[in-house]
């Protein structure tokens, strides 16, 4: 039986460790199964991450609407309705962002969903 070294596949497999733990700081950077830690829990943070901000920015768009619908005398759960019946295809997103950067298009709306909430 022909004895196998690893040489350069392990030094290949060290080398992508430890450049992926560039920055961490002391034997984190520096120590292989130190590294190999840090980069597994830091890759499941980055994972639960970017589930979070998608939560996060939903959250942030949903206070935006209610405070606009707010201050034209709606509730955000009877102007989401009378958007759903209105039949308006925008996103919280884009709702939240005109009811920023365009007032008078966002009024149209809010008077489009009164209408159909009215019927």
């Amino acid at each position: 039986m022909v004895r196998v070294s690893y040489g350069v596949a392990r030094h290949k497999k060290k080398k992508r460790v430890l450049r992926r733990a560039r920055g961490y700081w002391g034997g984190r950077s520096r120590l292989y199964r130190t590294a190999k830690e840090s980069i597994l829990r830091a890759g499941r943070y980055a994972y639960i991450g970017r589930k979070q901000r998608k939560r996060v920015f939903r959250r942030l768009w949903i206070v935006r609407i209610s405070a606009a619908v707010r201050a034209r005398g709606l509730s955000y759960s009877r102007f989401m309705a009378g958007v759903a019946a209105a039949g308006i295809e925008l996103d919280r997103k884009r709702l939240s962002e005109i009811a920023i950067q365009d007032p008078t298009g966002f009024d149209a709306i809010v008077e489009d969903v009164r209408g159909h909430l009215a019927a």
